[in-house]
């Protein structure tokens, strides 16, 4: 990393990068690096960041948001590949509220089993329950409206 400026003290993914926390590294390319997540919810569930810090979705410049999408996309195929996942979640978590724990913008990769032995993963919510239509078509508006 060039910019060494850009890693915050008090950040634990920045200490990463930095190599002052120990990981269990997955892959690095020249903005992103990706490592195991040490509370998994399915085995070989990691983490992909960019290498500057951000502190979430909202924050990451859009040059660190597609580096880290892209390496996301790519450690999820070798994820399925190497564990023989039946698929994955790409999962960003961008606030308190919507359990975001670090503040440094990250991806989770999170593998899918038919193996519920492999996989502690559950649905938040119940899928297949439709909302109003009409509040639907409301909250559509306002958001178009917000852009």
């Amino acid at each position: 990393m060039s910019d060494q400026a850009a890693l915050t003290e008090d950040c634990v993914f920045c200490g990463i990068v930095a190599g002052v926390v120990p990981c269990a590294k997955v892959a690095e390319d020249e903005a992103t690096f990706a490592f195991m997540d040490i509370d998994p919810g399915s085995d070989g569930h990691l983490l992909v960041i960019p290498k500057r810090h951000s502190a979430d979705l909202f924050d990451v410049p859009a040059e660190d948001l597609a580096a880290t999408v892209l390496a996301a996309r790519r450690i999820a195929g070798g994820v399925r590949a190497a564990l023989g996942a039946s698929g994955v979640n790409l999962l960003n978590c961008s606030g308190p509220e919507s359990w975001q724990s670090v503040f440094h913008f990250h991806l989770h990769v999170i593998p899918r089993y038919r193996d519920r032995s492999r996989d502690r993963m559950t649905l938040p919510f119940a899928p297949g329950r439709p909302a109003d239509a009409d509040a639907i078509a409301e909250r559509a508006r306002a958001v178009a409206a917000a852009l």
